[in-house]
């Protein structure tokens, strides 16, 4: 397989002119890079995760770029036309939204959800960009900036019920689309405690902000270990 992208947190391979591999690495970021460490058996858990979470979001009739998952650390996924903008949904006020208008009070719950738009560019660190920005870039139409809109609404309500059923509150999720050959646009990328926020019966965080805070990668692992184990996994299918 040919390497096409090597990430903070993945490597994708090209497998056919149809399919993609996502390899998940034992590795975790924080402060947009600034910090770097090596988690063993991070990957494994952060693939097993997200292709249940992905399976959760397909039953519930929503498509998306999942194919298969090895039982290990790699999922293969449907090669796609990559849309450069990743959609935040909030569902309560957290993180850099309290930075950009402290009006808010942390976690105050968002209802309806707060979704915003982030040009994807590392070299300009995601910056928060307007709707209209997108349409008059000319990176999506207006039927298709609608359609995302739609699909997030409702992954964010999917999930957010999910996490209920297992004792979790979803703060907030970062979430990708791309374009199929046939021009559908699917859900792409991970779903994992890399891209979401979500906090137990005691508001203890089962996500990457654990590392953010203490930058202590045991720690890390084990919020993952606990996560999987919400989802009735073992790190692996």
């Amino acid at each position: 397989m040919s390497l096409i992208y090597d990430g903070k947190s993945k490597r994708v391979y090209v497998k056919n002119s149809e399919e993609i591999v996502m390899e998940f690495k034992d590795e975790v970021t924080a402060g947009d890079g600034a910090f770097k460490a090596l988690v063993p058996g991070k990957g494994v858990l952060c693939a097993s995760i997200s292709a249940h979470l992905l399976r959760v979001i397909e039953d519930s009739g929503i498509g998306t770029h999942f194919v298969n998952y090895d039982g290990l650390r790699s999922i293969t996924a449907r090669k796609l036309k990559m849309v450069p903008v990743e959609v935040i949904v909030r569902n309560y006020s957290y993180g850099s939204l309290l930075k950009r208008m402290p009006l808010y009070s942390k976690l105050e719950p968002l209802v309806p959800p707060l979704i915003e738009f982030h040009y994807k560019d590392d070299s300009l660190h995601d910056p928060l960009i307007l709707a209209e920005d997108i349409l008059r870039t000319g990176i999506l139409s207006t039927r298709e900036l609608n359609r995302i809109t739609e699909l997030s609404v409702l992954v964010n309500h999917a999930l957010s019920k999910y996490f209920k059923s297992v004792g979790l509150r979803l703060v907030d999720i970062k979430l990708e689309y791309g374009f199929s050959s046939s021009g559908e646009l699917l859900l792409a990328d991970e779903i994992s405690g890399d891209t979401f926020r979500a906090l137990d019966e005691n508001g203890r965080h089962l996500d990457k902000e654990v590392f953010r805070k203490t930058k202590n990668v045991d720690l890390l692992l084990k919020t993952y270990q606990e996560l999987a184990a919400r989802f009735g996994l073992r790190g692996g299918e």
